[in-house]
């Protein structure tokens, strides 16, 4: 899948059942906003989404569809930074 002309990066974390899909690959600094209890969006740099967290992420999207999927350990730095 690409977004922008860039591949879009799905990562999905099998230990917290978060995937994540990252939109915009630039390192920058992002806030936390959540449209439900299992969707959170990166909103970066002019209020573009960054990218898009779902958590319980095994229960609302069928993953074998995303395949390949990158694994990744919590606190991977590189996902974008948190405020």
């Amino acid at each position: 899948m690409e977004v922008g002309g860039k591949p879009m990066q799905i990562q999905y974390n099998a230990k917290t059942d978060l995937l994540y899909l990252r939109l915009d690959d630039r390192k920058q600094p992002v806030v936390n906003r959540r449209v439900t209890d299992e969707i959170v969006l990166d909103i970066g740099e002019d209020e573009k989404i960054v990218g898009i967290e779902i958590l319980g992420a095994s229960e609302h999207v069928h993953l074998e569809a995303l395949l390949p999927i990158t694994y990744v350990i919590a606190g991977d730095p590189s996902l974008p930074e948190k405020t």
